[in-house]
Order: structure tokens, then C-alpha cells, then sequence
């Protein structure tokens, strides 16, 4: 398998990284902006089994996207399994939320999205197969004070996700939207939530891998994860 994951450099993007190394013996692009914490992914991947292939890139620079995906096609092909990661959360209520600030939130987590997309869509359509996956919140469903920008773009994320699997599906691509909720990353580092009211990002990894391992009869087009005590 080879597999592409932005925002591999912590949280939900390291543990599926690790997951599909593990699992699959995958090869990996691991993608995010800072090296030094890809090349700590990168460990843990061959330690599981995995090849990566370290490749840091900010996802919301249109030609440094072009580069990277030129890279793993040079490299490997195109992938089996692409993930949409990357993202960033600021909170900001709406008095207090800049034009800057809003359009800062939509680049990080939605249009990253598409220009990584369309940078791997044509070989995946040209070879018939492959599995994209978006990783929305539940800010892709529902509303959350102080959260306009992320919000908003969480649930562009979701609608640009349920578009690319209507206009790919008859050519056999999967796609999944992934839905967490409050999940135990560096997002919510500095705050009074204790660590069990979260979900392990290694729980949202396992989903992605069993999503991907279903049978090529079947998609979960999105899949909702909430902590077992409900929202924080």
C-alpha cells in the first residue's frame, strides 16, 4: 500500500501514519510543514513495519503542494490511500475574528484540501482506484461558539468531500469523511479537559484503516466519532 497523510507530523495524522505502517507494511509520504517532527513519525513508522518518505511541505503553498505530490509520484506511483488531514483550529469569536483570521482558518482546512486533491486526483482516476479520505469534526455538523472560520470550513470540507465522491465514484475511487470529536491532540494542550473526556487518536487511525479495509463493494462515506461521555 502506499499511503499519502498531511498533517503527519502529530495527533490524528501520526497515528494514522503509524496505523497503516503497522497494519499494512505501508509505504507513507508523510507530509506537514516542520521536519524535524516528520522525521519522528518517520521513526516510528519504520519501527512498525512502514517506509516513509519524509516530505515537508506547507499544504497551503499551491506549488510546494505540486512538488510534493510530483515527489511520491517520482518515488512510488500514485497512492492507494490518500489522507486530508491538516488542518489548525483558532478560537475566535466573532467580534474578536479578523477577515486575515477567517480566511487563514479556510486555506489551513478546507482549500489545503482541494489543492492536495487535485494534485493526486488525475492518476487515481486514470489507474480506477483509490481511497481519499477528509478528516472533518463534528464542527462539520455542528455550530460552536466561537469557531466561525473553523467551523465554516469544516463544513465546506464535508460538502467538498460528498462533491469528489459523486463525481469519482463510477470511476471506482472511495471516499470517506471522517467526523471526531474532542480527540486527544495538541489542539487542546494548555486546556482543563481531562485526558479521558477525549478520544486517542489512535481509535480515529483504526477507523481510517478499517474504512480502507472494507471490501471494494463498499464506502463508509462518512463515519461520526464522539468521546463515550458526549461533547466536552
Amino acid at each position: 500500500m502506499i499511503a499519502v497523510v498531511t498533517g503527519a507530523s502529530q495527533g490524528i495524522g501520526q497515528a494514522i501514519a503509524e496505523a497503516v505502517a503497522e497494519r499494512d507494511g505501508a509505504r507513507v509520504a508523510l507530509v506537514a510543514r516542520t521536519r524535524t517532527k516528520l522525521e519522528q513519525t518517520a521513526d516510528a513508522c519504520r519501527a512498525r513495519g512502514g517506509t516513509p518518505l519524509v516530505l515537508p511541505t506547507d499544504v497551503t503553498d499551491d506549488a510546494a503542494v505540486s512538488e510534493m505530490a510530483a515527489a511520491v509520484h517520482d518515488e512510488w506511483g500514485p497512492p492507494d490511500v490518500l489522507v486530508n488531514n491538516a488542518g489548525a483550529f483558532t478560537y475566535a469569536p466573532l467580534d474578536a475574528l479578523t477577515l486575515e483570521g477567517f480566511r487563514d482558518q479556510i486555506d489551513v482546512n478546507l482549500t489545503s484540501a482541494f489543492t492536495v486533491t487535485k494534485a493526486f486526483l488525475p492518476a487515481l482516476r486514470e489507474r480506477g482506484e483509490g481511497h481519499l479520505f477528509f478528516m472533518g469534526s463534528v464542527a462539520s455538523v455542528m455550530a460552536y461558539p466561537g469557531n466561525a472560520g473553523y467551523c465554516a470550513a469544516k463544513h465546506g470540507l464535508r460538502g467538498l468531500a460528498r462533491t469528489v465522491r459523486q463525481e469519482t465514484k463510477a470511476e471506482g475511487l472511495r471516499v470517506t469523511t471522517v467526523l471526531p470529536g474532542a480527540t486527544d491532540t495538541p489542539t487542546w494542550e494548555g486546556t482543563d479537559i481531562p485526558k479521558d473526556r477525549l478520544m486517542a487518536p489512535e481509535d480515529i487511525a483504526q477507523s481510517v484503516v478499517d474504512a480502507y479495509h472494507l471490501s471494494d463493494r463498499t464506502v463508509l462515506e462518512e463515519l461520526l466519532l464522539r468521546p463515550q461521555a458526549g461533547d466536552v
